[in-house]
């Protein structure tokens, strides 16, 4: 499978094309802006994931994904590149485990980086071990202008700890010396209630370009940025005046935890940001969606918020689930997406679907909205024709036991699908059912498979007919297997031989396991993420089907299909 972008148009409730439908979807974006490759034009770097960093560069059209595994890096929690000499090649500071801080020397070039571990452990003058909690992100400058690059550690009692450059080892990593566990003074206490200290990060520029470094300051218990305005010189910071919430034209509120990157954007001269939101204390599911801010500095000291979504792609909360059917009858394959919980609703989960505008060969999807279900969480949707009158109805299962089963009434709108029962089975044990629906035995009714958070599959056999379904269990542990936590379990027929394959989706994600003829005997040639929930679809008409796949980011990402798609086990 090869991962695409954009493979098609898809436009969101108001006919606005998406620019990366399918980029999987953002929850704790963490960015940065600097030239890696030294063409003149600053690249954006993303962590989502853990361990994983993704690199974007713009081009006329806006940013694109250029990859999703920079030069296959572990960055542990939190990275950060920093110019030590300023030779223009930037080198590389991550997490390392249990909070170590590891340094990836750049051995490369500036318009071609390479990295190499030159420390596993960065330590100090003496020898001794410096610790950054894996929490906080730490942050790289010259503080007081001495031409030594200082390294700022926000710690979760909300001080910043100061380290100063004092050459390279033998290695060639870089040695610091400690100057202060209280730079400054600064000690951040949440302005809202509760006005606590935790998880930081911050950004150090020249906010009001009066020649001296500012601190721009995110923390778990702050919704929004606060400035820390440098009142003496470039040489003598002090930082004991007001802490100004950002922008103050109009200072930005999210879940709190936000992470900023500064960098001229637009070619203007001024700094403006880019902002991830991590989530802190003030509710994340409402900045699940929205996390991702562009925010320009206008005029002087004068910032605007661009948007919220920087990288303008499917992303409907959290852990999102597709399936797909012809739910309109028009002859095309339609979207269906669960999610766990609304941003804008955070009593019940969500239930979505996207209109094939298109055709059968050539597919163009509109977000129509929501369906009507009940209010449950983690909606997770499978269609099938039930009741024998062509059209697939909705099965939903959810965070409990119960399976919803709707008739497909074909009217349109929201109200499409009508509740039969709240209650078509239950899962025999355990939470988090995903249901897939399949004619195991042949007998040309739909037999329902019941994926759960303890990664079983529960088989339910249809003992009643096409017209009217009667589930009965089979077996709470389907083939004994446990793949991994949070089942989702898809039928599909993978290489054309009209023998469907069992794929199961995982919370670990990873190369999914495929069970052919109840053995498992490879895995799926794919990296999935985390929360991994796979649907295939044929989208095309060509007789092959895609894969996408809903993930923890609420979006969903897209594999074409290509010619060698399993990979046997050993």
């Amino acid at each position: 499978f090869e991962r695409v972008i954009s493979p098609f148009r898809v436009t969101d409730s108001m006919g606005r094309a998406y620019a990366l439908p399918f980029l999987g979807g953002f929850d704790h974006p963490r960015p940065q802006l600097l030239d890696i490759d030294g063409d003149g034009s600053l690249d954006l770097f993303v962590q989502e994931n853990s361990g994983q960093l993704e690199l974007f560069q713009k081009s006329a059209t806006g940013w694109t994904l250029t990859t999703d595994r920079f030069q296959n890096i572990d960055i542990g929690e939190w990275y950060r590149f920093v110019d030590l000499d300023g030779d223009g090649r930037y080198d590389l500071f991550a997490e390392s485990p249990l909070s170590d801080i590891r340094y990836y020397r750049n051995v490369g070039t500036r318009t071609a980086p390479a990295f190499v571990v030159a420390a596993d452990t960065l330590k100090d003058v003496q020898g001794t071990a410096i610790y950054a909690d894996r929490q906080n992100i730490a942050q790289f400058a010259d503080i007081d202008c001495n031409g030594k690059l200082d390294m700022l550690l926000g710690r979760v009692d909300g001080t910043i700890t100061r380290y100063e450059m004092e050459g390279l080892d033998s290695l060639r990593a870089p040695r610091f010396r400690l100057i202060t566990e209280r730079f400054g003074d600064i000690q951040i206490i949440g302005t809202r209630a509760p006005s606590l200290h935790g998880a930081n990060t911050m950004a150090v520029f020249d906010i009001d370009r009066d020649g001296d470094q500012d601190i721009l300051w995110g923390d778990f218990f702050e919704p929004g940025l606060l400035w820390l305005r440098n009142q003496g010189t470039c040489a003598q910071p002090d930082f004991h005046g007001d802490r100004i919430a950002f922008p103050p034209n109009q200072p930005i509120e999210t879940s709190g935890y936000n992470a900023p990157a500064f960098g001229d954007l637009n070619g203007d001269g001024r700094a403006d940001l880019v902002v991830g939101v991590l989530g802190g204390a003030f509710n994340p599911v409402k900045t699940s969606a929205a996390n991702l801010y562009e925010i320009d500095q206008t005029a002087p000291n004068v910032w605007t918020v661009v948007t919220p979504h920087l990288l303008d792609g499917i992303d409907l909360g959290t852990e999102s689930i597709p399936a797909f059917a012809d739910i309109d009858g028009d002859g095309d394959l339609d979207l269906v997406v669960g999610t766990k919980i609304e941003p804008d609703n955070p009593r019940t989960g969500g239930l979505h679907w996207f209109e094939n505008v298109g055709s059968r060969t050539l597919p163009n999807f509109q977000l129509r909205g929501h369906l009507t279900v009940l209010p449950v969480f983690h909606d997770a949707p499978a269609l099938g024709d039930l009741d024998g009158d062509g059209l697939p109805d909705l099965v939903v299962g959810q965070f409990q036991d119960a399976v919803a089963w709707y008739h497909n009434s074909g009217t349109s709108g929201a109200g499409r699908f009508v509740l039969v029962d709240s209650a078509v089975v239950r899962l025999p044990r355990g939470s988090n059912g995903v249901p897939e629906l399949y004619d195991i035995d042949g007998d040309g009714d739909l037999d329902l498979f019941l994926g759960d958070a303890s990664g079983r599959i529960a088989f339910f056999r249809n003992d009643g007919n096409t017209r009217a379904p009667h589930f009965t269990l089979v077996s709470d542990d389907y083939l004994g297997v446990r793949a991994g936590h949070r089942a989702v379990p898809r039928f599909v027929d993978l290489n054309g031989d009209s023998v469907a394959e069992l794929v199961i989706g995982t919370e670990q994600g990873g190369a999914p396991p495929v069970f052919r003829r109840l053995v498992r005997d490879s895995s799926l040639a794919v990296d999935l993420p985390s929360y991994a929930a796979p649907g295939f679809a044929d989208l095309f008409g060509t007789g092959v089907k895609d894969l996408f796949v809903g993930n923890e980011g609420g979006g969903i990402l897209y594999f074409r299909s290509r010619a060698q798609q399993i990979v046997p086990s050993k």
